[in-house]
């Protein structure tokens, strides 16, 4: 071992080796304000590859040598991308308001000063999926793509999030819908507080546990959001445990400990209190659900029936289905057709920039099981 890299918010080296803690000084000075990687040396370690990325620098890839004492840029993964302004990302520290440091990253449309916008914006809350996962700084193309549309983008690494040691992963357990969401919560105040988002125009969008997410907003704090984006989603975690793929089974253990267990009484009543299928009344804002047919993990069903309930209450939502899709739209034709729809969902609801749908259909399977009356340009489209 020659150097160890962390991650707290921004992926910090440390060497231990003194030669390898010159070369690393050589590559930040190189890139002063991205992070890197060593993604690859030859085996006598004189030279190195490595991997150069920030919010306006998609992955470039570097020539290390360390013998000359020089570092030549290989190639670009998204070399199309050079002409454009990119908008920057701010990783900040927000306080839980049970004292957790939860780091979150921050993306403003380009034309806004660095810190802050010279007046509150729109804003969508993207929350990752897992939830044993986490967001970080870097190139984001879901936040690229809003703040160019006009809004803020906020990503909240709360509780259950990888990364930051065991303590803050394990204050996750069985905290769904509970103080997760107090987290995501937690980060709209913030952001209402420092003057980057209007309290009356903030959306919350995910996929996967991101989608429950989503579907936890509408259902346990329905004032906090004017619309609501839950893709791939989970509506009822007892179905959810119940279904499970035959490749979870080695894990399921860690399932029944850190959401319940499933197999007792006590366990499904505490998971149906942190279902939002089972609280359907309380929403009160526009929703767009999408979901891929053939999803093993969170299956069709966890969205047919939400929206099967919304419907019997007369509640308006809008529901796209891809049939040859699963967890998540991998076809380009898919993900660009259903990033069209939300674009027009969201500049119905938020007010934002939308192109026309034009072409953005073509070739894309989706099929609008309810709602398409609710987009006004759908019927263009």
């Amino acid at each position: 071992m020659t150097a160890i890299a962390v991650d707290p918010g921004r992926l910090t080296w440390t060497a231990i080796d003194p030669a390898t803690g010159d070369t690393l000084d050589q590559v930040k000075a190189r890139v002063p304000d991205d992070d890197y990687s060593v993604t690859s040396m030859t085996r006598d370690n004189t030279r190195w590859i490595a991997t150069v990325w920030g919010p306006q620098k998609p992955a470039t890839y570097f020539l290390v040598d360390r013998t000359a004492g020089t570092m030549t840029e290989l190639f670009s993964a998204r070399p199309e991308l050079k002409p454009y302004r990119l908008a920057g990302m701010q990783a900040a520290r927000i306080k839980s308001r049970d004292g957790l440091d939860l780091v979150s990253y921050l993306t403003l449309p380009p034309d806004e000063p660095d810190a802050r916008p010279r007046a509150p914006l729109p804003m969508v809350l993207d929350v990752h999926g897992g939830p044993w996962a986490r967001d970080v700084y870097g190139y984001n193309c879901d936040h690229q793509w809003l703040a160019n549309r006009g809004y803020a983008v906020l990503s909240v690494n709360y509780r259950a999030s990888s990364g930051f040691g065991k303590a803050f992963l394990n204050a996750g357990d069985k905290e769904h819908a509970g103080k997760i969401h107090d987290d995501l919560i937690d980060g709209v105040e913030w952001a209402i507080r420092e003057g980057v988002a209007r309290r009356d125009k903030v959306a919350i969008m995910g996929w996967s546990y991101g989608g429950y997410s989503a579907f936890v907003g509408a259902t346990f704090t329905p004032d906090v959001f004017c619309c609501t984006i839950p893709v791939v989603g989970v509506t009822d975690l007892v179905t959810l445990m119940e279904n499970r793929p035959p490749y979870w089974a080695d894990f399921m253990e860690q399932f029944n400990r850190r959401y319940a267990d499933v197999k007792t009484e006590e366990g499904r009543a505490f998971l149906r209190s942190r279902s939002p299928l089972y609280k359907v009344d309380e929403i009160k804002k526009p929703m767009l659900i999408g979901h891929g047919a053939n999803d093993v993990r969170c299956t069709l069903a966890q969205s047919d029936l939400i929206v099967a309930a919304m419907q019997a209450k007369n509640i308006p939502v809008t529901y796209v289905v891809f049939p040859d899709e699963g967890h998540g739209f991998y076809k380009p034709q898919n993900n660009i057709a259903f990033h069209a729809i939300v674009e027009a969902f969201l500049a119905r609801h938020l007010g934002g920039r939308a192109e026309p749908i034009a072409r953005d259909f073509e070739g894309s399977s989706h099929q609008i099981r309810a709602g398409a009356d609710i987009i006004e340009e759908l019927a263009v489209g």
